[in-house]
C-alpha cells in the first residue's frame, strides 16, 4: 500500500491555505532518521486510513523514494469530520514493534437477543509485539458464542496469527454478557459500595422538592394577567 506525498515549506497557521487546496498537513518523523515536513491530497489520504488503519505497513513515496511508516496520529475536524493533520511513523522492518491492535464485534450475542441480556465490552485493543509486516489489522471477537447469561470471550479465544505474541493475560476478558439490572438489585448493589438508603432518600426527595418548584413556578406564570404579560414582554427599549 503506498501513499504518494510532497515536502512543504508552509508551516504554523499558514496549514489552513494547505487544506483548503485539499491537502492534508502531516510529519514524517522516527527513530533516528531525518523529520519532513509533508502534504498529502485528502482524498488519496482517507483512503489509505481506511483500508490501513493505524497498524498496516504504508510505503510513503517522497522524491522516488519508498519510506515504510505506521499511520501513528491522525487529527480530525470535530464539525466537518475533514482530517486536519497526520503524523507518519517511520520504521525498520526488521525492528519488532509494541502495538494496540483494536477488536472487531461480529456477530451477535444469543444471551443478548434471547435472553434480554447486556453485552459488555471490556476491551478496545489488544497490545502485541510484532514485526511491522506481521501485525494484523484486527482481532474479529465472534459474539456468537456468547450463548448465555454470565458467558465471557476472553483474549485466549482470539485468533493469533504466528509471530504475533499477545502482550495481554489469556484470561482477560473481552466481552461478556450481563443480566438485566432490576431496581431492587441496584439498590443492593449501592448499599455494598457504600451508598445508604438514607442517600438514597434524601436524593429522591431532593429531586421532588425540586420538581415541586417547578411545578408551582410554572403556575404562577400561567396565573399573570394577559394585559400584564403583555406589558412584560413590551419593556421600552434602551
Amino acid at each position: 500500500m503506498e501513499l504518494n506525498v510532497q515536502k512543504r515549506s508552509v508551516l504554523g497557521r499558514s496549514v489552513k491555505a494547505l487544506r483548503k487546496q485539499g491537502l492534508v498537513p502531516a510529519e514524517l518523523y522516527g527513530k533516528g532518521v531525518e523529520n519532513f515536513h509533508l502534504s498529502v491530497p485528502a482524498k488519496e489520504f482517507k483512503k489509505v486510513y481506511k483500508l490501513a488503519g493505524e497498524n498496516t505497513v504504508v510505503n510513503v513515496m517522497l522524491d522516488g523514494k519508498k519510506y515504510p511508516v505506521l499511520i501513528n496520529d491522525v487529527s480530525f475536524d470535530p464539525l466537518s469530520g475533514n482530517v486536519k493533520s497526520a503524523d507518519l511513523y517511520q520504521i525498520r522492518m526488521d525492528e519488532k514493534l509494541k502495538v494496540g491492535v483494536p477488536l472487531e464485534f461480529v456477530g451477535i450475542a444469543p444471551a443478548v437477543k434471547g435472553e434480554n441480556g447486556i453485552l459488555v465490552k471490556a476491551l478496545q485493543e489488544v497490545m502485541v509485539e510484532a514485526l511491522p509486516m506481521d501485525i494484523p489489522r484486527d482481532f474479529k471477537v465472534d459474539l456468537s458464542k456468547l450463548a448465555a447469561i454470565g458467558q465471557s470471550f476472553y483474549v485466549k479465544d482470539l485468533s493469533i496469527p504466528s509471530g504475533v505474541k499477545v502482550l495481554v493475560a489469556p484470561e482477560t476478558v473481552v466481552a461478556t454478557v450481563t443480566a438485566q439490572v432490576t431496581e431492587e438489585e441496584e439498590l443492593a448493589m449501592r448499599e455494598a459500595a457504600g451508598v445508604g438508603t438514607d442517600t438514597i432518600k434524601v436524593e429522591t426527595e431532593e429531586k421532588k422538592a425540586e420538581r415541586d418548584a417547578v411545578k408551582a413556578a410554572t403556575s404562577e406564570t400561567a396565573a399573570v394577567p394577559a394585559k400584564e404579560a403583555s406589558k412584560t414582554k413590551e419593556a421600552p427599549k434602551k
